[in-house]
């Protein structure tokens, strides 16, 4: 019995220290790539104000950490896990399930920075059509 307690504990410990690493490595590399490339769509948006810009992307950044890393320690409650072959069905489930969460909020970002850019562009098209009224 005691054996069986210990094995448990054990690879539920093995899934945290598996878990944890994996989902902040993936939402460090997801927001890098991200941030990395949205610069050009902050620019563009603050109509070439690039310490705006660059300030607002960063605090975009701090917020996709926070928002994300908050989310991953929030879901990482493991049960019950007494071979190896649910640990890895376990960690699969729980990795492949905060992986597609990600890629939601990556999309999300996107179509954020692209909602600003198509206002910006509407603006800059209005005060455009007012200048040449005067």
């Amino acid at each position: 019995m005691n054996a069986t307690i210990l094995t448990t504990a054990t690879y539920n410990f093995s899934a945290y220290m598996i878990y944890l690493p994996v989902a902040i490595i993936l939402t460090i590399c997801v927001s890098q790539f991200l941030f990395k490339n949205s610069k050009t769509f902050m620019i563009d948006i603050f109509h070439q104000k690039e310490d705006i810009a660059m300030a607002t992307n960063s605090l975009f950044k701090i917020g996709f950490y926070l928002l994300n890393i908050g989310f991953a320690l929030c879901i990482i409650e493991f049960f019950q896990i007494e071979t190896v072959e649910r640990l890895v069905v376990a960690l699969s489930k729980k990795i492949g399930g905060f992986s597609i969460y990600l890629g939601v909020m990556m999309l999300l970002n996107l179509l954020l920075f692209l909602k600003g850019r198509k206002h910006a562009m509407n603006k800059d098209k209005i005060i455009k059509n007012e200048n040449i009224d005067i």
